[in-house]
């Protein structure tokens, strides 16, 4: 090997978002592009005989790369070499073939199919690793454990309500990602300066074919919006939002994979790890969480692509410049890889996280005593104790067990000393009632259960038509 090859064809990326922004398929849209404008320009009444059409037909996916190659040295401009390497395979559609159209004709709209395919190609991923987390939310809607805020301990949550954070945040993803697919806007046919004078010019002034012809391609080639105003190019404020809404998937990884990391250093949640799997080549032991750590650094190489079409929407000159094509030819084609990536990430992690319901058990015991003095000051004050002295003597056990757990290492006593003085009357067992993790959990189990039916299962039903 040798020459530089992305990452994301060796390494990350899945072979179907590889082939759609391969040179392959980039090239063979451009030919069906070509081949919608000759048939519906013969459609419509243009001189287009059915053997042009049908020669450029019979050639839409043989490329001579060599012989682009050849051309594009000579000429210095891709789109010509392109056509006259196409010409020279339809010689009787030679006269035809790019009538009326500039460039963008099929850099543009051929750079939005394939934002439409790979956005097609995203969204069944994005469902599935939503209803993974929600399968396995739901399973462990009950598993108390313990919530952290500031990576502090905190009230006891649900692993299930947890994994719901995270679920949240996907489905504002899918949602956005699907109105993205259903309103992306195809270029058509606009001429040099976005004016389609010289398709107007073929049919005669007949703005009414114009019209026609436009709508038919968009059509042929899968669209039903258009652009009704452009320069030259579709605005690029729509590469902004498109790439913004891969961006929130990205986002949503990071949050997910941070959340995961910290969760993998207490041993309470696992990613999947093989019986031959390394976790690092000078430390037997190591379990790193490498999944977690890989989409959290792919995502911030999306969040940083992401301002990237802001700066080319915001150059744009005029009708037209050209200090966008070297740009998105990078941008677009890596943003939609990487986004591949991250999802072939969460998949993985969302169908084999491990669940340590021993240590979770262990961290939430170990708190509780600490989380449930308020319910154990209220209960002392129920039993005729008097609220500032009892809030006081809590105080002094607290520090003083938790002065114990910290200097020398010793499990929380909390318990036995509030059991042991006499003001507070609150017998082990009675105490062992008001630390019980069901108690403090709250709605979170309903919240799960509400929230599969009321947002989630929409949302999967919503995607999958």
């Amino acid at each position: 090997m040798d020459s530089y090859r992305s990452p994301f064809a060796e390494r990350y990326a899945s072979v179907d978002m590889q082939h759609l922004f391969s040179p392959q398929y980039k090239h063979s849209t451009w030919r069906r592009l070509w081949l919608a404008l000759a048939q519906a320009q013969h459609e419509l009444g243009l001189p287009i005989t059915q053997a042009q059409i049908d020669q450029m037909a019979a050639h839409l996916d043989d490329i001579d790369w060599q012989k682009v190659a050849d051309y594009e040295s000579q000429m210095q401009h891709d789109v010509m070499a392109h056509i006259h390497a196409y010409a020279d395979q339809c010689p009787l559609a030679r006269p035809i073939i790019h009538l009326g159209a500039t460039s963008c004709y099929v850099t543009d709209n051929g750079d939005l199919i394939q934002m439409h395919a790979g956005m097609r190609l995203l969204l069944p991923k994005l469902a599935l690793v939503i209803q993974q987390l929600s399968d396995f939310a739901r399973q462990h809607a009950h598993l108390a454990c313990l919530a952290y805020t500031h990576f502090q301990a905190a009230q006891p949550t649900t692993v299930g309500k947890r994994t719901c954070l995270w679920i949240q945040d996907l489905l504002l993803d899918l949602q956005e990602l699907h109105r993205q697919i259903q309103g992306l806007r195809f270029l058509g046919i606009k001429g040099a300066t976005g004016t389609q004078a010289s398709f107007l010019e073929l049919f005669a002034h007949d703005h009414t074919k114009v019209a026609a012809l436009e709508h038919l391609i968009a059509k042929k080639m899968g669209f039903t919006h258009l652009f009704h105003i452009a320069g030259q190019t579709y605005t690029r404020k729509q590469d902004v939002h498109v790439l913004n809404a891969l961006a929130g998937i990205a986002i949503s990884a990071h949050k997910m994979g941070t959340d995961l990391r910290l969760l993998a250093h207490l041993k309470e949640v696992e990613e999947p790890f093989s019986q031959d799997q390394v976790g690092s080549s000078a430390m037997p032991y190591k379990r790193n969480p490498i999944l977690s750590e890989r989409l959290c650094a792919l995502a911030r190489f999306l969040m940083s692509l992401a301002e990237n079409p802001a700066y080319t929407a915001a150059t744009q000159w005029l009708e037209r410049s050209l200090d966008d094509s070297a740009n998105r030819r990078l941008c677009i084609a890596e943003a939609f890889l990487c986004c591949d990536a991250l999802l072939e990430i969460l998949l993985k992690l969302s169908r084999g996280l491990v669940i340590n319901k021993g240590i979770i058990t262990q961290h939430l015991a170990a708190e509780m005593p600490f989380l449930a003095t308020e319910n154990i000051l209220m209960r002392g004050v129920a039993k005729g104790g008097d609220r500032q002295q009892l809030h006081a003597k809590i105080r002094t056990h607290c520090l003083a067990a938790s002065q114990r757990i910290k200097e020398q290492g010793l499990p929380n006593d909390l318990l036995e000393r509030l059991a042991a003085d006499p003001a507070l009357a609150l017998s082990q067992q009675e105490l062992a009632q008001l630390t019980d993790p069901t108690h403090f959990i709250g709605n979170a189990a309903a919240q799960v259960a509400e929230f599969w039916h009321q947002e989630i299962q929409p949302a999967l039903a919503n995607a999958n038509r």
